[in-house]
């Protein structure tokens, strides 16, 4: 092929006539530099099999961890405190925590809910593209929850509990009770 009277390669770095040994070089380099990438392939499989486990354990503690202690705050934890919280002023601060507690539980639920997906593919391999801002916003949203509830609830439960060891006794044996698998019938 000729443009403006000079002949032109066919392909683009196709080796000349004039200066073959130059070519060979130049080959060469094209090839180190890619090896040179290729070298980096290890260093780039930990990080990226790191983010398939992080992916997976989170999947699992999410749904088997968070989500049941939601489960037991909510349908153990606050109506024992509500129920023993005395009448007025205490009862009416325990209802308002627990309407927000139990308002952060939902909000956190729905933030993962949004990020489940992407991590099912992370875990899988199919995917890194992640939602990053929505999981710094729900680790962000969960230390806060949790400080709060450290802080205010968990002590002021402690508080109404504690007047009465029955109370306590049964929070504890109600928790008991929903995390002992019950015995099938023939297979004790």
């Amino acid at each position: 092929m000729q443009q403006n009277g000079v002949a032109m390669s066919a392909t683009p770095n196709a080796p000349t006539n004039d200066q073959p040994i130059a070519d060979f070089s130049q080959c060469h380099a094209g090839i180190l530099r890619k090896l040179d990438a290729l070298a980096e392939l290890p260093a780039l499989l930990a990080p990226a099999a790191r983010a398939r486990e992080i992916a997976e354990q989170s999947l699992a503690f999410f749904r088997e961890a968070i989500v049941e202690h939601h489960e037991d705050e909510e349908r153990e934890l606050f109506p024992a405190v509500l129920a023993s919280a005395a009448a007025g002023a205490e009862r009416e601060r325990v209802q308002g925590l627990v309407q927000r507690l139990t308002e952060e539980h939902r909000a956190l639920e729905r933030l993962w809910k949004q990020l489940e997906g992407d991590l099912k593919k992370v875990a899988k391999g199919q995917s890194f593209a992640l939602d990053t801002a929505g999981l710094e916003a729900l680790v962000a949203q969960y230390r806060s929850h949790a400080c709060f509830e450290e802080a205010e609830f968990l002590p002021l439960a402690q508080a109404i509990l504690g007047r009465n060891d029955n109370h306590l006794a049964a929070l504890g044996l109600a928790l008991h009770m929903r995390h002992t698998p019950v015995p099938v019938a023939g297979y004790v």
